[in-house]
């Protein structure tokens, strides 16, 4: 217990004192920071290696009380301070813990250029609440510390110009507005069960109400993981946001929070019926498809990564819907996986910017020779997230798609569109591939620009977190099979059997083999002695000079006839809930304004269809 409480209050508390530093000692503030969070990991070891708990701040208290008008705070309200560290709790403070480390390190050399004001102080803040989030029991303890987390995912956007203080506005709208929905959901459930414990709920969706208690609590889930239809904020906030809080933020720890909390309402507190698994399942294709089509037309590197951000939560919203062992085990894997590349990705972007500056693709390329690591890193996290064996995007995609098969045996109407779910699925890999493609050969790979010719490797607390995070994706990739899954998710979801011969690390031995063979038929047969010749155009030799950006060959995608008309409204903000709300609101209130003509009896009128409103409600 105590250990739980110290990971909450420490962060919180060190993040307090550190706003009444001065900002000219930020690098201070950012090594006490990365201290606090080293020790904060310790102990989140030693609560993962402990037995799972389940406890009350009251038990503290060694029957002591305290009474603040007639109110016994210590016993009543120790009561809603319920914290509990089950399977699935432990796995999600541990790798919180480990981004944390990883991209605070990052932060002691990329923030220094990037004038967020109090960024460590706030960066504390958000782990303390993001711990306690993840380890609250009861449903007003959890509001509590998730609504928090929406202030400082506002406040860790620079707001350097308009547009990253109307990402800002429109990030604290968006997650503000689920927050508000939730508590409804948290009403009717206390209504329903009389209870506020996540861990003794386990509501039937059998009629309306707890149908409405579940999709309300479902809108704070998707909001703060970034799943359609509630998203919009995550491409604009990767786009205006500084690296290092991407990959903190929508990359990383949304994810984990967003989806810890739907593995807590789909498995645990309610039972799903078909409707609602199909309305999950669709959400899961739809957020795959078109997330990873919008980044398919994209140019701005940040902008590309926070629709694919979007779009893996597909690929867990799929797991989780499928409601089966295998389904849950790989939707958790998949966050975990998606947290490594996506974090990594970001951070990488960071590191490209940090040295040349520029954020569109066009802009950029021949940069693998410059910066290797970079390089290197990116090349891992581009072939993980787009599913290529044997690292670990493949590894927990594959067993999405075994979940999607054996969901298919099933009679229901969700059970029956299986292969719908596994082609979009795959589908949606293929695109992704493509996409990264994109990215990595137009801003490494090409003829590098003279402007760059003096770029070199970011420093080194900038690449360390890059490769420590690739090597993990490896590692989760090649023994997901034999180590990651039975040790890490089996005790969350359950045991189940992999299907088939797949085998991961005999997989990642054959493509290991495959390279090996490739380079001594390649060292064998001299196929590095080839000639190169220059173009030939009109006399000239003008090779040196001439590029094509890569970019260019995806625009026959937006061309489309019906793709170009989705493009356009997408462009238009058809889409973005945030915007069409915004209208929306701002077309009420000049309808409003119109009723308000100067003229008395008008307004004598208006009293008295209020009034006769208030009394049908109140009958």
């Amino acid at each position: 217990m105590k250990e739980i409480i110290s990971i909450i209050s420490l962060p919180v508390l060190i993040g307090l004192l550190l706003f009444f530093v001065p900002e000219k000692f930020r690098t201070i503030k950012g090594i006490i920071a990365l201290l606090v969070s080293i020790i904060t990991g310790y102990l989140t070891i030693v609560i993962y290696s402990s037995g799972n708990q389940l406890h009350q701040l009251n038990e503290l208290s060694n029957g002591s009380t305290l009474f603040v008008f007639g109110f016994d705070f210590l016993h009543d309200a120790g009561r809603y301070m319920a914290f509990n560290c089950d399977n699935l709790s432990k796995l999600i403070i541990l790798f919180i813990s480990l981004f944390t480390i990883l991209i605070l390190l990052y932060s002691l050399v990329y923030i220094k250029d990037k004038r967020v004001r109090n960024y460590y102080p706030y960066f504390l803040i958000t782990l303390g609440c993001a711990y306690g989030a993840v380890v609250s029991d009861n449903l007003l303890l959890f509001l509590l510390f998730w609504g928090i987390l929406g202030i400082t995912l506002y406040k860790l956007i620079q707001g350097a110009d308009e547009e990253s203080s109307a990402t800002a506005k429109k990030t604290l709208i968006l997650i503000g507005a689920s927050d508000s929905i939730m508590i409804i959901g948290i009403a009717i459930i206390w209504k329903i069960t009389g209870s506020l414990s996540m861990g003794g709920i386990s509501l039937p969706t059998t009629n309306a109400l707890s149908v409405v208690s579940f999709l309300a609590l479902l809108t704070g889930s998707f909001t703060k993981a970034g799943a359609f239809p509630f998203h919009t904020w995550v491409p604009d906030y990767a786009k205006s946001a500084p690296a290092s809080s991407s990959a903190y933020l929508p990359a990383s720890l949304d994810k984990l929070l967003g989806i810890y909390f739907l593995a807590r309402i789909t498995t645990r507190m309610f039972i799903l019926n078909e409707w609602l698994t199909l309305l999950l399942l669709s959400a899961g294709v739809i957020s795959i498809i078109t997330a990873v089509m919008m980044a398919l037309v994209q140019h701005n590197y940040k902008r590309l990564l926070g629709f694919h951000a979007v779009s893996q939560v597909g690929y867990m919203i799929l797991g989780f819907g499928l409601g089966s062992i295998i389904g849950v085990a790989a939707g958790l894997f998949h966050m975990i996986n998606n947290t490594l590349y996506k974090s990594g990705l970001f951070l990488s972007a960071g590191c490209v910017e940090y040295r040349t500056g520029k954020e569109d693709i066009d802009d950029l390329g021949g940069l693998s020779k410059s910066m290797p690591f970079t390089f290197f890193a990116s090349l891992i996290f581009a072939m993980s997230i787009s599913g290529i064996p044997p690292f670990n995007g493949f590894a927990s995609k594959w067993m999405i798609y075994q979940g999607i098969i054996d969901f298919g045996s099933g009679t229901g109407i969700a059970n029956k569109l299986w292969v719908v779910w596994l082609g979009l699925a795959v589908l949606g890999s293929a695109l992704t591939l493509a996409s990264f493609i994109k990215l990595v050969g137009g801003i490494f790979l090409g003829r590098r620009r003279s402007e760059f010719e003096k770029v070199r490797e970011v420093p080194v607390m900038m690449w360390i977190p890059l490769i420590l995070l690739a090597l993990l994706c490896i590692f989760f990739g090649v023994f997901s099979t034999n180590f990651i899954v039975p040790k890490l998710f089996m005790p969350v979801s359950g045991a189940f059997l992999f299907k088939g011969f797949w085998n991961s690390s005999f997989v990642s031995l054959l493509v290991l083999i495959s390279i090996v063979l490739g380079l001594i038929l390649y060292l064998a047969f001299n196929l590095k002695k080839f000639r190169t010749e220059d173009s030939f155009i009109g006399g000239e030799k003008i090779q040196d000079q001439t590029s094509y950006s890569t970019p260019e060959f995806y625009k026959t995608i937006g061309e489309f006839r019906f793709f170009s008309w989705i493009y356009k409204k997408a462009e238009e903000r058809w889409f973005d809930i945030y915007d069409q709300s915004k209208q929306f609101v701002l077309w009420l209130s000049h309808q409003l304004s119109e009723a308000h003509t100067g003229v008395l009896p008008a307004y004598i009128i208006w009293v008295f269809a209020g009034l006769i409103v208030m009394l049908l409600i109140m009958i």
